[in-house]
């Protein structure tokens, strides 16, 4: 890893960052590959338009980063909590990625997708979701209490509970085979 603070369209592979080893530093046009990130202390870090693939966040504590149009691909998050990120020009989508135990709690997540996900007992609580792509995610035991789903697209995603009396659904996208997750607190058997 270079000392400079701004690291600019650098391709970086296979590599285990220690704690304070991008800590204050900013990364644009930058890609990660096989990259382990579970020790790393993440004050300051910004990643503008860089791309994650296969990548470990997992248990990761990742306060105070910046995710600037990032994008992950077939990357871990499990356990990691979102909730302290910075919320400047926040975008980021996900891929073919492990999610399970994530929190996004409270966070503003406008239009931002999520494909092909493993996303088991995410917090999702008082999260705005609007117009949200959930294309072919596991949802089982996600928490969307007090979320703002408007326009979300769940068209193929399974395993989801959601209640519509404590959540803001007007306008989302459901399956027919997903009407049973909006109505199981009601106890009705759809088949």
């Amino acid at each position: 890893m270079t000392n400079n603070d701004f690291i600019f369209n650098t391709d970086f592979n296979n590599l285990h960052y220690s704690e304070n080893e991008i800590k204050y530093k900013e990364f644009e046009e930058c890609t990660f590959t096989d990259c382990n990130f579970t020790d790393c202390n993440f004050s300051g870090v910004v990643f503008t338009d860089c791309i994650f693939n296969n990548c470990n966040f997992r248990e990761a504590q990742i306060n105070y980063v910046g995710l600037r149009n990032a994008v992950f691909n077939h990357c871990d998050f499990t356990d990691v909590n979102f909730a302290m990120t910075d919320q400047l020009l926040f975008e980021f989508h996900f891929k073919d990625c492990q999610l399970d135990y994530a929190k996004f709690y409270a966070l503003k997540l406008k239009k931002m997708s999520f494909t092909n996900c493993s996303m088991i007992a995410v917090d999702f609580m008082a999260t705005d979701l609007t117009e949200v792509l959930f294309d072919n995610c596991n949802l089982h035991k996600a928490i969307f209490t007090d979320s703002i789903a408007e326009k979300a697209d769940f068209l193929t995603s399974y395993n989801f509970t959601i209640d519509p009396e404590k959540t803001k659904l007007r306008k989302a996208q459901f399956s027919k085979e997903g009407l049973k997750g909006l109505l199981q607190k009601y106890e009705i058997i759809v088949r």
